[in-house]
């Protein structure tokens, strides 16, 4: 690329990053918050309606049943009908379902919401990673989805303190605080649903916001890109959803979600639990620690990805680093404390692992196969959603304890690592050094 060139590409990146991605955040955001406020909540909410540690395990996982079943569906009609509509509408209907779980009473009715919250959310973050590559180039994806997905971990960072204060409003109106937590958490999401409708511009050939030289280089750019991957991994959507490596993906995609989630819904609890913690406003406020230097190094860790073009190393390293550090808190029962700085060091890694599991499928997946196969990964990865925390309250209420639950945890990511790391063969180019000795890296 010639300097002129380059400086238009950065241009038009920077353009298009700034219009994008803070409205894209919030939505991620508000999605992250809404779908494991329920890990605050349970602090007063369990022992309200009498939920045992394996029932909230089973309910918070079962938000994820019906997330699998639409996931795809969603996707290709997203890739049909425009983004602007369709994350409207999955946002503006998963706002309400989030504040009506403030009317949960018991186990039944408990289960039934979070089925419905996830049916009501399905399709929306593969979405928004198919709609990244509809305005952004490969060279750049990494850094970009470690900027989106950012949320996830401000999510945490910030809605777990808010919704300890939200827990403080007990009483307030004849409501639970917990009630007053789904309540206040479920509305702004149907209000930022109504303005994407109105925000957000499906192609960059509707861009009237970008100036023109930057809007002919992008999309020229782009469909340079989807040619070359067509006319070497052309796929429909029913090769797309059984082929090696998108399942090979969703396996690994699978262990790092187990890791998400296994130990997102239980962290708060844990900690309560491990350092006897009597407020819960502390308990959430030691909750959002780790999540606020996730944000960090997710953004870190897009950088490093698309500067040494390594995508499935860089997943491997954080994967494994996460899952061992987990694995060895569990066994830190006589020092609370280093139990829980190895917790800390687990989440953070987790986050780092997103930004280079997700350069991965679009380096052979584009169009409807990208809608189809992209889609796949998230929903068959996204059960781990519904395992982990079920796993983890299973055994807790087994053993009366979580210590088994999160060695399976980090057992699980560290076999997702060597997966990714012999998909790497597949994905990732040799380093210019590696020919130079003659060996391929692969």
């Amino acid at each position: 690329m010639n300097p002129q060139e380059s400086d238009l590409a950065r241009r038009t990146y920077t353009t298009t990053a700034r219009r994008i991605l803070p409205l894209l955040g919030l939505c991620y955001f508000l999605s992250y918050l809404d779908r494991t406020n329920v890990s605050v909540a349970a602090l007063t909410m369990n022992d309200d309606i009498g939920l045992s540690a394996s029932a909230f395990g089973l309910g918070a996982g079962l938000f994820f049943f019906g997330y699998f079943i639409f996931e795809v569906p969603s996707n290709l009609i997203m890739n049909k009908v425009g983004a602007r509509i369709w994350m409207a509408r999955i946002m503006i209907s998963w706002g309400i379902i989030s504040a009506l779980q403030a009317l949960t009473q018991g186990t039944s009715s408990f289960y039934l919401l979070r089925v419905l919250l996830g049916i009501a959310e399905a399709g929306f973050f593969p979405g928004m990673i198919l709609y990244l590559t509809f305005w952004f180039p490969a060279g750049q994806r990494a850094r970009v989805v470690g900027w989106f997905m950012a949320a996830v971990p401000l999510s945490s960072a910030i809605g777990a303190p808010l919704g300890g204060l939200l827990l403080k409003l007990d009483g307030v109106g004849g409501l639970a605080g917990w009630q007053w937590l789904f309540i206040v958490e479920g509305v702004p999401t149907v209000i930022v649903g109504i303005m994407l409708y109105f925000l957000l511009t499906d192609r960059p050939e509707k861009a009237d916001w970008l100036p023109e030289d930057q809007r002919s280089w992008l999309i020229s750019t782009l469909d340079t890109e989807r040619k070359e991957v067509e006319s070497k991994h052309s796929m429909s959507v029913l090769k797309t959803l059984s082929h090696p490596r998108v399942l090979g993906l969703s396996a690994v995609y699978f262990a790092i979600v187990f890791g998400l989630y296994g130990l997102g819904f239980w962290l708060p609890t844990i900690i309560k639990e491990s350092l006897q913690i009597e407020d819960n406003f502390n308990v959430t406020l030691l909750t959002a620690a780790p999540y606020a230097v996730g944000a960090i190094a997710i953004v870190l860790a897009g950088r490093v990805v698309d500067r040494r073009n390594q995508p499935a190393r860089v997943t491997a390293i954080t994967m494994s680093l996460g899952g061992l550090a987990l694995a060895i808190t569990a066994f830190a029962t006589a020092l609370p404390w280093i139990g829980y700085a190895g917790l800390f060091v687990c989440a953070v890694a987790v986050m780092a692992s997103f930004p280079g599991f997700w350069r991965l499928p679009s380096a052979f997946l584009t169009g409807v196969a990208a809608a189809a196969g992209i889609a796949t990964v998230n929903a068959i990865g996204n059960l781990a959603g519904f395992a982990g925390p079920y796993w983890v309250g299973w055994l807790t209420d087994q053993l009366g304890e979580a210590k088994w639950g999160l060695v399976s945890i980090g057992v699980v990511m560290i076999v997702g690592a060597g997966l990714v790391l012999r998909l790497g063969s597949v994905f990732e180019p040799a380093r210019p050094d590696e020919h130079a000795v003659g060996h391929s890296g692969r």
